[in-house]
């Protein structure tokens, strides 16, 4: 590592460290699927995230509906779960306007969301697609070094999983992973293998790194 590139990423590492504590709220939606699946997966998360980085944390459950008034004092946003996802169109302008203002939304398939969650992401923003972000983007390199590819969690089908995101003027505001379900690894409900776990909570510490460090 080059001098130069040492003290860069020392600086962002003290960036991190020096912000206010961060936290995760999970969104509840509207249209059947289970919002509240897996309700410790985000507190474990944060737990570790703190562990491994020394930033600091709320490490509370917090769950919210877009149309709460809280919504806006909270920039990282989560949302996962099986089955159809629907907003309504206020929902989908408070969400616009929480992402367009500085807000992140990661979204986690756990099997059974994907065709809803793309049509609610064609709503919020029109234009845009879901685009697969490649191997080299930093993301996959900001703190573990994941640009080998994203891991797989729970093989709920075949063929390999991607993360797929959403710009606005340059700045990532939708990360979408599908097909590997990233936050299963979070909780130890499903009996996942420690090595399983451990990349899930590579992928994780990665993405709440980058959103501190990068947004």
């Amino acid at each position: 590592m080059s001098a130069k590139t040492l003290i860069s990423a020392l600086m962002l590492a003290a960036q991190a460290i020096s912000a206010g504590p961060i936290d995760i709220v999970r969104l509840k939606y509207g249209g059947g699927g289970d919002w509240y699946n897996d309700p410790e997966a985000e507190i474990n998360l944060l737990l570790e995230f703190n562990r491994r980085t020394g930033a600091a944390v709320r490490a509370e459950k917090t769950a919210l509906s877009l149309l709460d008034e809280q919504l806006f004092s909270h920039p990282f946003l989560f949302i996962t779960g099986h089955g159809e996802i629907r907003f309504t169109d206020q929902e989908i302008q408070r969400l616009r306007r929480h992402l367009v203002s500085g807000g992140f939304l990661y979204a986690d398939d756990d099997y059974g969301m994907d065709a809803s969650f793309r049509r609610q992401m064609k709503r919020l923003f029109p234009d845009q697609e879901l685009a697969e972000l490649p191997p080299d983007f930093p993301l996959f390199r900001c703190f573990y070094d994941l640009s080998s590819g994203i891991p797989k969690i729970h093989e709920h089908e075949p063929g390999r999983p991607s993360a797929r995101g959403i710009f606005h003027r340059g700045r990532l505001v939708v990360l979408y992973t599908h097909n590997t379900n990233i936050s299963d690894g979070w909780t130890p409900a499903h009996g996942d293998a420690e090595e399983t776990r451990e990349q899930a909570f590579r992928m994780g510490v990665n993405i709440l790194w980058y959103v501190l460090t990068r947004q």
